[in-house]
């Protein structure tokens, strides 16, 4: 863990970052989040920050959708980004959140609008969070994704991410690594906390936006550099849990995730339990781009 934080406007030591025990955000998950990630190119000796402004921008649609507010734009948001980083001075990669949440000191008061709003972001070092290399294994967890009519998906509201919790726990307590989660007609929405994407006759599917998913920027990504590089398409829809181990290939995307190879689905091998070739080439694309290796990309990162 790094030892500086940006709290409420000021940069301070981690140890004095801290919140009172009667925290709204604490007792009832009333914030909001963004993850973020940096990597280190150690050649070049910078640190390359991916999609800094997409994250904050989206951290705003997702305090819109809550009833909370921002202290301020989001190139501001960017340029204390990068303030805090060069004071922290990571020399590997590096995971960047930033939280919006309900800093009023009761437990007795509900209405998000009249509810005070704190700002923080903090970083510290991260590898790889999955095995990117031989790819992973993984099971249709018992727990139902959070459906839109409860707590909206497309947002990143803390609370939601007890489901990531129950079905993570329950993955590994399976001897798996990661969980699928569906809706409750049985469809596929995403990993617990990954985007999902099937390879079948040489086409990308992924669960549409209607399928109680978040709006994934490495998602996004994934989409525009198959179109634009591969020329594979993406049909985006409803996918059956059923259709899981009939695919050619399988996949998850995200921040933390970035692209990861499934190749295991419930104890059946995805097509020949390796990683597959699109997969492969996605993630040569993607980690070429993150690295700072690709100039057509340059725009999607902020060097420091």
């Amino acid at each position: 863990m790094t030892n500086i934080v940006f709290l409420n406007g000021k940069f301070v030591p981690y140890k004095r970052a801290v919140v009172p025990i009667s925290t709204h955000a604490l007792h009832y998950g009333t914030g909001c989040f963004e993850g973020i990630r940096g990597y280190w190119n150690s050649e070049q000796k910078k640190l390359y920050v991916f999609r800094l402004a997409d994250h904050y921008r989206r951290l705003a649609r997702s305090c819109r959708t809550l009833s909370m507010r921002l202290p301020t734009t989001t190139p501001q948001l960017c340029r204390i980004t990068i303030e805090l980083l060069k004071r922290c001075r990571h020399k590997t990669g590096v995971y960047i959140r930033p939280l919006v949440y309900k800093s009023d000191p009761t437990v007795t008061r509900f209405n998000l609008k009249k509810l005070a709003d704190g700002f923080a972001i903090l970083t510290e070092p991260l590898g790889h969070y999955l095995d990117v290399s031989s790819g992973i294994t993984a099971i249709t967890s018992v727990w139902l994704r959070v459906s839109a009519r409860m707590i909206p998906p497309f947002a990143k509201p803390t609370g939601i991410y007890l489901n990531t919790a129950l079905a993570k726990t329950e993955a590994e307590n399976r001897g798996a690594d990661e969980a699928i989660l569906t809706n409750p007609d049985g469809s596929i929405s995403e990993g617990s906390a990954e985007n999902i994407f099937l390879v079948k006759a040489g086409c990308l599917h992924t669960p549409s936006l209607d399928q109680n998913i978040l709006e994934g920027i490495t998602r996004n990504t994934i989409i525009e550099l198959a179109k634009k590089e591969l020329g594979i398409s993406t049909i985006q829809r409803k996918i059956m849990s059923a259709e899981l181990t009939t695919a050619d290939e399988v996949f998850l995307t995200g921040t933390g995730a970035e692209v990861t190879p499934v190749i295991e689905i419930n104890s059946r091998k995805i097509g020949s339990g390796r990683v597959g070739p699109i997969t492969r080439r996605l993630q040569d694309l993607y980690f070429q781009i993150v690295n700072g290796q690709n100039p057509k990309y340059a725009r999607w990162l902020s060097k420091i």
